[in-house]
């Protein structure tokens, strides 16, 4: 099982989704589909229509840069990081 790391932004906006959550997924799309069949509306929150990660995300598999279609293996780890800016 994939292990995805999610940002702290999340948790607030979804009761009782965790920080770190292990999904059996074949992709970084198929990981966020589970999460959406748990927590309807974390897709719209990560992904663009299209569907395409959102700008000011950022998803790492396994220390590399990810898209949608990047695999996932059993052991991966999934970071998903949101960019926070500021004036």
């Amino acid at each position: 099982m994939a292990d995805v790391h999610l940002p702290m932004t999340l948790t607030p906006l979804f009761p009782e989704l965790p920080r770190r959550i292990e999904v059996d997924a074949a992709t970084v799309d198929d990981a966020i589909d589970q999460l959406e069949a748990r927590w309807p509306g974390v897709r719209d929150r990560l992904c663009e229509p299209g569907p395409h990660i959102r700008p000011h995300i950022h998803v790492y598999v396994d220390r590399e840069r990810a898209a949608l279609e990047t695999p996932l293996a059993p052991q991966s780890r999934v970071d998903v990081i949101a960019a926070i800016s500021g004036g």
